[in-house]
């Protein structure tokens, strides 16, 4: 699969209707990718131990789209193979009091993965340039001095965001920032059923019918964010949504792609530690 397809070029101008909802090249269904999942959450498992074991680099999936889009099915079918213990995953909700009292990257930076762990954010701090920004409302509650709300907000919290990535990708972070794609139709669809399905009624949220009569202001939004925040150190990637499968199947590979450039390895032992650990070895078979 071209990865490439999928990536926004630093400085490129998004514009969503020009990227498909419902690519799934190579793959004309389901059946034919299935082999290919299953294959990237072997690789992601082999790769996870390594990352782990050598306690050098994190890494930072993130995952931004509007309702109903899959992400939550993406985390459940992407990380199924990994070792919990090396893997956390952070939803973003409603900011609480404290949150709220502090700078929007805030609740971000103190969730980070630790060196040698996968972090997975539902949804981000991106939250900050586009929920907020298409609810003034929300805005008024982050009780920002009036001085400091002026017409520039918007490109100055971009470039905060720039400089903040720039920061964890010097320091070791790897981020993978995805935006499920989903059609406007697909969307309808999905919430419908949510609503009609028993098992499914609890996902659904009259906030999620209020979002979506704000659907073209959620897509400008977006398209500012994009285009503003692919950068080369950290660029983002527009993922088809309208078959679930082939978005799963996006994200485990761009996952791999992004940690098989880390070289990772199993850290290996020094001289003197391997005498010992034969020494003990040894010592055990002789007990």
């Amino acid at each position: 699969m071209d990865l490439s397809r999928f990536r926004v070029a630093p400085g490129q101008k998004v514009q969503l209707r020009a990227w498909k909802t419902d690519d799934t090249r190579p793959f004309k269904d389901r059946e034919a990718a299935a082999g290919d999942l299953d294959e990237s959450v072997r690789q992601l498992a082999d790769l996870q131990e390594k990352l782990y074991a050598q306690d050098r680099w994190s890494v930072l999936l993130l995952l931004q789209a509007m309702d109903a889009a899959g992400k939550d099915g993406t985390i459940e079918h992407v990380m199924r193979g990994l070792n919990p213990q090396g893997c956390e995953i952070y939803p973003f909700k409603v900011p609480s009091e404290e949150e709220m009292d502090h700078d929007f990257l805030w609740r971000a930076h103190k969730v980070m993965p630790r060196r040698g762990h996968i972090g997975v954010f539902n949804r981000s701090y991106y939250e900050d340039v586009l929920t907020v920004r298409v609810h003034p409302g929300i805005l008024a509650a982050q009780k920002l001095p009036p001085a400091l709300m002026g017409r520039n907000l918007w490109a100055q919290r971009y470039e905060d965001i720039n400089a903040f990535e720039r920061y964890l990708t010097r320091n070791g972070t790897v981020l993978v920032k995805c935006f499920l794609h989903v059609s406007k139709k697909e969307q309808l669809e999905r919430l419908t059923e949510r609503m009609r399905d028993p098992a499914k009624q609890w996902k659904f949220s009259a906030d999620d019918i209020e979002k979506r009569k704000h659907w073209k202001d959620y897509q400008a939004a977006y398209e500012a964010a994009l285009s503003a925040t692919s950068t080369r150190h950290a660029p983002w990637h527009i993922v088809p949504a309208d078959e679930k499968w082939f978005t799963r199947l996006t994200v485990a590979r761009l996952l791999v792609d992004a940690m098989m450039q880390l070289e990772l390895a199993f850290p290996t032992l020094t001289a003197s530690q391997k005498r010992e650990l034969d020494a003990i070895r040894l010592g055990l078979e002789g007990a």
